[in-house]
């Protein structure tokens, strides 16, 4: 008796991994064995970097953050120490924001933690 091979399934696998592989250089894109290992490396590295993402983002915005206090003779952590004595809730991304792109408000938020 033939032994029964679930092929219907094994291609299907193999095509989504081929079709996640596509625009990959060489034989990474049309190989089975090279484009699997290369498209689960691909996926460990995105899984991670969507972690490491937020990590560079906060230092961007604390960069903004120091650099538009600075301009007011504070320093980020005077400032940001003031802001939570007062009881502002405003988080870095927006302060950040208001550093860059509307220095009138971030000034006002400075006078009023001073």
């Amino acid at each position: 008796m033939p032994r029964s091979v679930n092929s219907v399934a094994k291609r299907a696998r193999r095509k989504k991994v081929l079709k996640q592989a596509k625009g990959y250089f060489g034989r990474r894109k049309n190989v089975w064995t090279v484009a699997k290992n290369a498209v689960d490396r691909a996926m460990q590295y995105s899984y991670r970097d969507r972690r490491n993402k937020k990590r560079t983002f906060r230092a961007l915005w604390i960069q903004r953050i120091n650099a538009g206090a600075r301009q007011h003779g504070m320093s980020y952590s005077q400032f940001m120490g003031a802001l939570k004595k007062d009881g502002v809730e405003l988080n870095r991304k927006v302060l950040a924001d208001l550093a860059m792109n509307h220095p009138e408000a971030f000034e006002a938020i400075i006078k009023k933690v001073k």
